[in-house]
Order: C-alpha cells, then structure tokens, then sequence
C-alpha cells in the first residue's frame, strides 16, 4: 500500500539444491539485482504463477517469461553466472540464525 515498502526474499529449499529446481529463486534474485522496481514487481507477479512454475520444470528457459522493458541482457548474463552459493548462503541464514526447518515459511518484519 505504500510506495516506501521494501521487499526481499529469502530462500529456504526443503530439497537439494541444484541449477534445475532452483530457477524460480534464482530468477526472483536476479531480477532484484537487475531491474527498476516496477519491471521486478511484473516479472515477479508472472514468475509466481503455477503454470510459469511447471513450465520451467518441464524445462522451458527462464528468457521466455521476461516482460517488455526489462533490462533482457542484463538478467540473462546475472541469471547465468548466479549459481547456487546464494541460494545456499540463504538456506544456512534461515535454519541456523532464524531457526527454520528445511522449506518452512516465515515474514520477517522489521517496522516502526
């Protein structure tokens, strides 16, 4: 509701982290690094739909999603040298520092 909200994602998989099941995630992040907040929101929006989801599990390439304005070339080269240390980097935060389990869901709020 406010144009001054701040939203980030952390991932915390339940499963063993690999370049094939890690291409939500690793488009979410890659957006957030590459694009203006209103593309990302789009992308974003569009990523999180079940059909994108199993589509680019029956191995669609990510590319196909992006919406008019993005920054194409910018993704691309962030989304193909990511790797998965990030991902795995957000996994250790969420089970040792916020004690989650494997793929448990949390808000983490930090407001006036």
């Amino acid at each position: 509701t406010s144009s001054h909200t701040r939203v980030g994602v952390l991932n915390n998989p339940s499963s063993k982290i690999k370049e094939d099941n890690t291409a939500i995630a690793r488009g979410i992040l890659t957006a957030f690094l590459t694009q203006n907040n209103s593309n990302s929101k789009s992308f974003l929006s569009k990523l999180s739909k079940e059909v994108t989801a199993k589509s680019l599990a029956a191995g669609t390439k990510i590319t196909k999603f992006l919406i008019p304005g993005m920054d194409d070339d910018a993704f691309e080269k962030k989304y193909n040298t990511l790797g998965l240390d990030l991902i795995k980097t957000h996994q250790m935060f969420c089970q040792e520092v916020l004690k989650l389990l494997p793929g448990q869901m949390a808000v983490v709020s930090n407001g006036r």
